[in-house]
């Protein structure tokens, strides 16, 4: 009996891990969504297929149906417990070291799949209790329960086949509700925010601009499909609100189309249009046209927000005649820019001309970044659209909170973090180096390298390499092997071989920081995308 209850728990605990991990990448990946669950899947089929383990497990099992040994169960027995919970702390292990931007979130509907996949597993389980005097069949059954646990990806996935159907009621149920709610506010001012980069800072800074006059309401976090704007208007939007602000994120076109029928905006943002999602989209031509969707289903007294030194924006023929207000910082013939921009510890200052305007003025902000000026020029647009004074605008960027792990600066010990560990991208990577070199003091990069990247990754990752060397003092790699591009960058330009450290701890990153602090001179540490806190040799060899 004991024998029989250790099984069962070391059963459910690798189950459980690998059950955690393959519902994350499901969401992840918005429950197959254009097939990019499948997609992901079989890309990274390795990390989820222990074959040689099954292969294992079915010699095992053989070797107790062939041969009647004496104990041989209970051999059996031990050593499957044995595996059970050494898969499963590995799955456990793995779990604590992914660099997910996006943790779990057990809504309804993983609540729903997590009942449907136990179903699922529970299926041989029944079988062989209705037989549990024919040893070989119950043997057999649980060989299936193993084969099912490695097949685990797949199995959910036919959870999320078996549960369309209600999702698809639950779906339209709270679509429909969600939209009732929508039209009877007739006098909300809807807001639609897209681009490949830097939606959901400019949509936190927008928020914050805003209600120093309104209540303005913004999609929480990153949640930027119809599943995040439903649950926003369903949960938080109420007679109070004035305005609502709503990111918008796609991965193939007519995906923001679609999201811009369900909310309908009247004013439209785009930020920076990049190479994000290329291969889901399939060409950058489309992903133009995927962004400008947001635009061009403005209705004719709408107002959209465009980005004047951006080339794919400026060249874009509009389709609809929408008024539009350009905002920049290169081009001088926009409508509103940003000039005299300087970075220090407190944050950013910069000066603000209007097109037809001799005045110039002045504004400050605790962020950082090219990118956030860009972002502010937005949300001064949009409240001037809104009958926000110059004056009040002003008190309101002041007062702009950081969004968390783009670019946020912090006091960390004996020197300034500037922690820009969220979805690190070769723009944004670019950027975050700009203003490293705007600083008056030792200047360090800390990096694990960027990720989905695709085929052009190592390509990236070394160019990150050459642009950190033009500002850097010191950088620190952490993981040897993925940054490997970065360290063959930073030689390219002749940087220092010796002022270029590997760890494979973060907190080994953060002692050497702290040791080189002379009492005198400021230290500024960039932080590039996400970095492990445990070792991660495992990772990246």
């Amino acid at each position: 009996m004991v024998l029989k209850i250790l099984l069962f728990l070391s059963f459910l605990f690798l189950l459980f891990y690998k059950t955690k991990r393959t519902l994350h990448m499901l969401q992840q990946n918005l429950y197959n969504e254009n097939n990019r669950y499948i997609k992901w899947l079989f890309k990274t089929k390795n990390q989820f297929l222990d074959l040689d383990l099954i292969v294992i497990g079915i010699l095992l099992v053989e070797s107790l149906i062939l041969y009647d040994i004496k104990y041989s169960t209970v051999i059996v027995s031990l050593v499957v417990i044995g595996f059970d919970f050494l898969l499963g702390l590995k799955w456990k292990k793995k779990i604590e070291t992914d660099q997910n931007k996006k943790p779990l979130v057990i809504t309804k509907r993983i609540k729903r799949l997590i009942v449907t996949t136990s179903v699922l597993y529970l299926i041989p389980v029944v079988i062989s209790l209705f037989n549990i005097n024919d040893l070989a069949l119950t043997w057999k059954l649980i060989l299936l329960s193993y084969i099912m646990i490695y097949l685990n990806p797949f199995v959910v996935f036919i959870a999320n086949i078996i549960n369309k159907p209600i999702e698809k009621f639950v779906y339209i149920y709270y679509k429909n509700k969600a939209k009732h709610k929508l039209r009877g506010m007739t006098n909300l001012k809807i807001i639609g925010i897209t681009g490949s980069y830097g939606k959901t800072s400019s949509k936190n800074i927008l928020s914050d601009i805003l209600n120093v006059k309104y209540n303005a309401l913004a999609t929480p976090k990153n949640l930027n499909t119809d599943y995040g704007l439903m649950m926003t208007i369903n949960n938080h939007l109420d007679i109070f609100t004035d305005i609502f602000i709503a990111e918008m994120g796609a991965y193939v076109r007519g995906e923001i189309k679609s999201l811009c029928d369900f909310v309908k905006p009247k004013y439209g943002i785009l930020t920076t249009i990049g190479t994000a999602h290329l291969e889901s989209f399939g060409s950058e031509e489309n992903i133009v046209k995927a962004k400008f969707e947001l635009i061009e289903a403005l209705p004719s007294d709408g107002f959209a927000i465009l980005n004047g030194d951006d080339s794919k924006q400026v060249s874009y023929k509009l389709k609809n005649k929408v008024r539009t207000i350009w905002v920049g910082i290169n081009n001088n013939d926009v409508d509103i820019r940003a000039f005299n921009i300087k970075y220090t510890y407190r944050g950013t200052s910069f000066d603000v001309m209007f097109k037809n305007d001799k005045k110039t003025y002045h504004f400050e902000t605790k962020l950082l970044g090219e990118h956030n000026v860009y972002n502010i020029l937005a949300g001064i647009a949009c409240g001037m659209e809104f009958g926000i004074s110059l004056e009040e605008l002003a008190d309101a960027v002041k007062l702009v909170r950081p969004t968390e792990h783009r670019l946020e600066l912090k006091k960390i010990g004996n020197f300034y973090q500037i922690d820009d560990a969220y979805n690190s991208n070769p723009v944004g990577a670019k950027n975050a180096c700009h203003v490293l070199g705007m600083m008056n003091g030792i200047k360090i990069v800390v990096t694990p390298g960027m990720v989905e990247l695709g085929e052009k990754e190592e390509f990236y990752n070394k160019q990150f390499g050459e642009e950190i060397a033009e500002v850097a003092d010191y950088v620190i790699l952490i993981g040897e092997k993925r940054t490997k591009p970065i360290y063959e960058g930073l030689l390219t330009q002749g940087f220092d071989k010796d002022k270029i450290i590997v760890f494979n701890d973060v907190r080994e990153a953060y002692a050497f920081i702290n040791s080189i602090y002379n009492g005198k001179d400021d230290i500024f540490a960039l932080f590039e995308n996400d970095l492990p806190s445990v070792n991660v040799t495992m990772e990246m060899h």
